[in-house]
């Protein structure tokens, strides 16, 4: 059966293509040509598509979505924690969700989250071939038949580090902070003891007939990115870029459906250049980002860090934001640490759509300026990007107030009657309003 890439280079418009166009306001022929040129990708596993899977599109014509990361680790292992965190993530908007669990039964984590998650689903399959063996002890074998038991449970994308080639690491000499992906680390171990090629590079036609069997999206993986902003944007980071962009070339001409991942930590300056050299290099391909954060030293606060750096990646070229929680660097986010996370990236995506001018993007902005200026709070908070949060806040101002209720729409909870702006704005329009129809 044909991929999803195939059908739209073949002319045709799909019922999941048609749904993606609707549910972004776009003509339907538009988007089945950036999807046949392989600058938009809509991650379905065919065999999720056929349980939950709500079909959500990736790509520059269409708003920026967010991925939430959740997953065990060695030190801490439950998967009701984890279905407690994919479900926070997803209350407050999170467009896909990764597993990265390397902790306990992972292919019994992986199902009961799969069996839960309505939104496109991704993993590191690195991780689960690396559990119960040495690196050493990896192999090509051992490497396709995890993809393939992964493929069988329904993972929508898959990240693939197979553009760190041994040739890359001498390149890591000058680095401060060196490889902090787990999966290049991994990769760069298994070369350096073997002094051969990167396996999934070896292998990677054989990668491409398992995914284009199930429509799967390549995640094609940064596994030199920058881990501070001194390595940002050094020879390591764009050598592999540059892999990166013929692995793209190879497997959409495998039929599958390609997205890149990218930094990491790069100085607010250094964005735009980064965005805008993958696009080149990678021809469009949908560029997924983690952040990227443009300082190191805001330790406990990085979903802000992220949210400032995400904002101008997808105004520059990003189509997908993954977020980064308060807990970053410091250990596992629990769900109230990856919701803040999520909300930050939500903020950041939105801003951009807005700034690209996106059609609709500053529709809800106004709806919420509206409501706001009639003191019309049900609709001020049920518009905002957070209403739970938004109606706590607002509630516990109006405790603050004698009667403990909410205020009338004379005023507002900030600044009481006599100074309220808003109360004060609604008399002057309509003293306004009455020197109109005298003269």
């Amino acid at each position: 059966m044909a991929t999803q890439l195939q059908i739209a280079r073949a002319g045709t418009i799909t019922d999941q293509l048609k749904f993606v166009a609707e549910t972004e306001n776009l003509d339907a022929e538009l988007v089945r040509d950036e999807l046949a040129a392989g600058r938009l990708i809509i991650p379905a596993n065919k065999l999720h598509l056929k349980t939950n899977l709500k079909l959500t599109g990736i790509g520059r014509v269409l708003t920026t979505k967010v991925n939430a990361n959740i997953g065990t680790s060695s030190v801490r292992s439950s998967v009701e924690a984890e279905i407690e965190k994919m479900q926070a993530a997803l209350s407050v908007g999170a467009d896909a969700v990764m597993d990265l669990s390397t902790g306990g039964n992972l292919d019994a984590t992986r199902e009961k989250l799969l069996a839960r998650c309505p939104v496109p689903f991704g993993t590191v399959p690195i991780y689960q071939v690396i559990e119960g063996r040495n690196v050493e002890d990896i192999n090509s074998k051992v490497i396709l038949e995890i993809i393939e038991k992964q493929a069988k449970q329904g993972v929508d994308f898959f990240t693939i580090h197979a553009g760190v080639l041994k040739e890359h690491l001498p390149l890591l000499e000058k680095r401060v902070a060196g490889i902090v992906s787990r999966g290049g680390a991994l990769l760069a171990k298994w070369m350096l003891y073997h002094n051969k090629q990167n396996p999934l590079y070896e292998i990677f036609d054989d990668l491409c007939d398992i995914l284009a069997e199930y429509d799967i999206c390549f995640s094609l993986g940064d596994g030199l990115r920058p881990g501070c902003i001194a390595d940002a944007t050094d020879q390591a980071q764009i050598a592999e870029l540059r892999t990166l962009g013929e692995l793209t070339q190879r497997a959409q001409e495998k039929g599958c459906q390609v997205m890149v991942e990218g930094p990491g930590h790069v100085p607010f300056d250094q964005i735009q250049y980064n965005m805008e050299i993958q696009q080149q290099i990678c021809r469009g391909a949908p560029f997924y980002v983690l952040g990227p954060l443009v300082t190191d030293i805001a330790a406990g606060y990085d979903h802000i860090t992220s949210a400032i750096g995400g904002t101008a990646a997808a105004f520059y070229g990003a189509s997908f934001l993954c977020y980064v929680t308060p807990r970053e660097h410091l250990g596992l986010p629990n769900a109230d640490d990856v919701r803040a996370g999520v909300i930050a990236a939500k903020i950041a995506a939105h801003a951009a759509d807005i700034a690209r001018g996106l059609k609709g993007a500053a529709e809800r902005d106004r709806e919420l300026s509206i409501a706001r200026s009639n003191l019309d709070w049900k609709t001020h908070l049920a518009k905002s990007l957070d209403p739970q949060t938004a109606e706590e806040m607002h509630i516990e101002a109006c405790k603050e107030i004698e009667s403990g209720q909410l205020p009338s729409a004379d005023y507002c909870t900030m600044c009481g009657r006599k100074w309220c702006s808003v109360r004060i704005n609604r008399e002057v329009r309509e003293a306004i309003k009455k020197l109109r129809i005298e003269y």
